[in-house]
């Protein structure tokens, strides 16, 4: 086993956990593995890669993508290589690249094909094989195995799995294992269920073949679309592969992301709370766009912790001065359960997140501001019309509006300059912790009080009433983590009070806005830790980001539903449509349904089991041919492209959920 280590490394994660530190930042340090020139874990920086989308036969174009992707910044790059004649063709691929001097390392993406896999392997640096269809089979069918046929069928995958090892070791070739939510085997699902823990013992399988043969240039993903899922499977995979005398580099990423704005928080979301953790060696960035424009979201997501310190002697001292060990964790990292609290108001409790927003800069004089937080101001009636994505909550500092806010729209004003108002119906105080305890007059129903994440921690908090929630700060670089101490210490006292997660942002514009908030808050709600959220960014950033990134970070954790959610896969050379058109067709008609998960993929292999969870799928399975799904049952197959929405319309309004526009 000593071979599947780092040299001279150490398994440092917390007793029974997945991470070095849960109060400071601490890069789990994995085995380096050799890709080609551009070697990954140990101690080389995190590693940005992404995936080719043009047909692998078509040499050029593939070489000319490639080369705008590593233009871009990606590290390695990934083809597709359905059968034998794009894995043979990976050859004049990897040749025009060297000739025009690109030494990028190529991967090649294998599902259902071996012999692919095994001609790949003598050709490019990394091949990656996904379990639940390399050598077992997924036909959504459920199987009661005696321990003696699950041992008989593991018997079997080894014997087929073997020849592609024994290839990568002659050649040094890397492999990556991994594991996707939607394509578990049906002999997994059937023993472990549609979980984060089969998808770990999927992974799991394979790496202890790899073992077995002494084969240790292995990568790992357990990539899912929930990013609940997703999080909490990775957490578990390293949990038991320290377990097990196992380090081995973690790749990142969300699978069917989507595109634009959406894409960008879902994938911050469940890449970002992993890196805040100290966990990945690679990322890649799954967004509905040309993979040229993933790779800078991929860096700006890694930069942030290469320049993070890491005081690893100071790890021991935080933990023991907190007591904050995963084993003492009062909630399970490894599952989604919401923080009890008791409700104040709409806050809390049983209440999704709120939304709250700074607006004291805006003008106060022009009702129309209110458009770009959900509030539509009809002049001629002199009323507003909500959107989906209405915000909860303003502040307004020491400034009065000089017109009449919409009547469900709470206003949160300095304590001042509240005790000031003479109507002060729908307006509530926020104030200091010291303000709030010396206060002679507090209002009646709600009552915001600032608390810095460490400060708060020697705070006697048991002075506040049942009227009052906190807006919990912080200024610290890992700032995430002081917030979570904050939070163990809330539920280690039993204190129910609710919490307003708040994140300034200064300097920071619109791009890293959306990446850094949704690590940052994310990573918390996640956890189910959170009763609202407050972003404050400069204002050039704009009111309606600052609102539709807040409503994001809520829909990616699956918190807080606000608008349909596409779950729609990245392309590659396998699919079947233009993915970027279709989605925004789809989108197009349908981005009104509330709530509707709709799932868009190109081919088969990113079908039924990859959408795991939409309501809907949208499913390429020929030239100009779609097949509909029902979740994951076929509902219409090979349906005329040119027709196929409408027939998805259809069987929404069958279904009873369709609205109109």
């Amino acid at each position: 086993m000593e071979e599947a280590l780092v040299q001279g490394s150490m398994l440092q994660t917390l007793k029974g956990g997945y991470c070095n530190s849960l109060t400071q930042y601490s890069r789990f340090l994995t085995r380096e593995v050799n890709i080609g020139d551009v070697p990954m874990g140990g101690l080389n920086p995190i590693r940005i890669q992404s995936m080719t989308t043009t047909d692998t036969m078509n040499t050029l174009a593939t070489v000319e993508q490639t080369i705008r992707m590593v233009e871009s910044g990606c590290e390695y790059v990934r083809i597709t290589a359905p059968s034998m004649k794009e894995a043979e063709n990976l050859a004049n691929i990897k040749k025009e690249l060297r000739s025009r001097g690109y030494q990028v390392p190529l991967v090649a993406d294998i599902h259902f094909t071996p012999n692919a896999a095994e001609a790949a392997a003598r050709i490019v640096e990394k091949v990656r094989v996904n379990p639940g269809n390399y050598a077992d089979k997924k036909r959504f069918e459920n199987f009661e195995y005696t321990q003696q046929a699950y041992q008989a069928e593991l018997d079997r995958i080894y014997k087929k799995f073997t020849p592609l090892v024994k290839i990568c070791k002659e050649y040094g070739t890397a492999m990556r294992i991994g594991t996707n939510h939607g394509s578990l085997s049906d002999r997994i699902m059937s023993h472990y269920g549609d979980t984060p823990r089969g998808m770990v013992e999927s992974a799991m399988e394979f790496i202890r073949m790899c073992e077995d043969l002494n084969y240790y240039n292995l990568v790992i993903s357990m990539k899912a679309s929930n990013t609940q899922v997703m999080v909490q499977a990775y957490r578990l995979l390293v949990e038991t592969m320290v377990k097990e005398g196992m380090n081995y580099p973690l790749h990142l990423g969300v699978t069917e992301a989507g595109d634009g704005e959406d894409g960008r928080i879902k994938s911050a979301v469940g890449i970002g709370t992993l890196l805040e953790d100290g966990l990945g060696d690679t990322i890649r960035v799954s967004l509905t766009e040309d993979p040229e424009f993933e790779a800078p979201v991929a860096k700006a997501l890694a930069l942030r912790y290469e320049k993070r310190a890491v005081e690893l002697e100071s790890i021991e001292r935080l933990n023991s001065e907190r007591g904050i060990t995963i084993e003492e964790l009062p909630y399970s990292p490894y599952e989604y359960n919401r923080r009890s609290t008791a409700a104040v108001q709409h806050i809390g409790g049983h209440e999704h997140p709120i939304v709250m927003l700074n607006v004291s800069t805006q003008n106060l004089k022009d009702p129309y501001f209110l458009n770009a937080v959900g509030y539509n101001y009809s002049a001629g009636l002199d009323k507003y019309n909500l959107a989906d994505q209405a915000c909860d909550l303003v502040y307004l500092g020491d400034q009065l509006p000089s017109f009449s806010f919409p009547g469900n729209l709470k206003q949160v004003y300095n304590y001042n300059t509240w005790l000031s108002l003479k109507d002060k119906h729908n307006c509530h105080p926020i104030l200091s912790f010291e303000e709030y305890t010396s206060a002679a007059v507090k209002d009646e129903q709600l009552n915001l009080v600032k608390i810095d994440a460490t400060e708060g921690l020697n705070k006697d908090l048991s002075l506040l009433k049942e009227n009052a929630v906190l807006v919990l700060e912080t200024s610290a670089l890992h700032g995430m983590a002081e917030q979570r101490s904050f939070f163990i210490s809330l539920m280690k006292r039993n204190l129910q009070i609710p919490v307003i997660i708040k994140r300034t942002y200064p300097g920071v514009k619109s791009d890293d806005l959306m990446l850094f908030a949704a690590t940052d808050l994310g990573a918390l709600f996640t956890d189910g830790l959170g009763d609202g959220i407050w972003i404050d960014a400069d204002e050039s950033v704009g009111l309606s980001l600052v609102n539709s990134t807040s409503f994001g970070i809520l829909q990616a954790t699956r918190t807080r539903i606000s608008k349909t959610e596409y779950i729609s896969c990245p392309s590659c050379g396998r699919t079947l449509f233009d993915l970027q058109e279709t989605t925004q067709m789809i989108r197009s008609r349908t981005d009104h349904l509330k709530g509707i998960k709709i799932g868009i993929m190109g081919c088969i292999v990113n079908g039924p089991g990859e959408m795991a969870d939409a309501d809907y799928g949208y499913v390429g399975t020929g030239p100009d041919k779609i097949t509909l799904y029902r979740g994951k049952e076929v509902v219409k197959k090979n349906v005329n492209a040119a027709r196929a929405l409408d027939d998805l319309i259809e069987l929404i309004k069958e279904d009873g959920k369709w609205v109109q526009k």
